[in-house]
């Protein structure tokens, strides 16, 4: 078996996911709330041509000889930094702010389990017995502070419900003093986000990786954050700095196969040789 041909075969393999990462990123440059991806790589195992011993002469070789045998992808990495706040004309739309995108709202799935998303584009949907629910834009409910849909009576009207900074929301009283209506979109943190699982939609759930979700409203112990309504968190993808990582990601690529190539050059000069 030659080497270099597997090497480099692992090689172009690696540098095919890495341009499916970057390609993922720019696929969804304007999609709210999400968050960049990262590839990172590892060595593979190194085989042992010569141990560290002694030369013929008996002087000590302090050095050995190993061979690396390739590369893999370690892990594909989300990085949870700040996205730009962008105005919306929602005027339920909602974003994070102040935590570094280590914020997430709560989200009910239709199996009834519990995501977490950054994308605040929310709507209110008007019920069967005429209440309001405030959910996503494919349907899924909001939950408040305890977990529970957030639910409002059908005497309000949509349009005029406010949310404040902590995300209490707000209805105008006869005399168009804003008052609450005691329920307040729920926010919920994570000792390690980059390992919450990506479910898409812009959903994700928890792992044993990412630790139990905090919620906000019950611990003192994380920063708590600002909910700012009418703007809607963009994506963190910086479109240069991914251009970039294409063209170099496309370098390696093109390296490993000529190395393919050099390989199959040098075997079929050998096989050419006359005794």
């Amino acid at each position: 078996m030659v080497r270099s041909l597997w090497s480099a075969a692992t090689g172009m393999m690696a540098q095919q996911n890495n341009v499916d990462t970057i390609a993922n990123n720019l696929a969804n440059v304007n999609t709210t709330g999400y968050k960049m991806e990262v590839n990172e790589f590892k060595s593979l195992l190194y085989q042992t041509i010569q141990t560290r011993t002694t030369t013929a002469n008996g002087v000590n070789k302090p050095i050995g000889a190993q061979v690396g045998l390739g590369v893999r992808n370690a892990s594909i990495t989300s990085e949870f930094g700040q996205g730009s706040l962008l105005e919306s004309e929602n005027p339920t739309a909602v974003a994070l702010s102040n935590t570094q995108g280590t914020g997430f709202f709560g989200i009910q799935g239709d199996d009834g389990n519990t995501y977490y998303t950054r994308n605040g584009d929310f709507v209110f949907a008007l019920n069967e017995n005429n209440s309001l629910s405030l959910t996503t834009s494919s349907g899924l409910r909001v939950l408040n502070t305890n977990g529970a849909p957030i639910t409002v009576s059908g005497d309000h009207i949509a349009d005029k419900i406010k949310i404040d900074t902590d995300g209490t929301l707000m209805y105008p009283d006869a005399d168009g003093n804003l008052e609450s209506l005691n329920m307040t979109i729920g926010v919920w943190q994570f000792q390690n986000p980059k390992g919450l699982d990506k479910i898409g939609d812009s959903l994700y759930s928890v792992t044993a990786a990412s630790g139990l979700a905090m919620n906000e409203a019950t611990n003192a112990n994380v920063t708590k954050s600002d909910i700012v309504q009418g703007y809607l968190e963009g994506s963190n993808v910086q479109i240069a700095e991914e251009m970039v990582n294409l063209i170099i990601a496309q370098r390696a690529y093109e390296s490993n196969s000529k190395v393919i190539t050099t390989t199959d050059d040098m075997m079929q000069l050998a096989n050419q040789l006359k005794s």
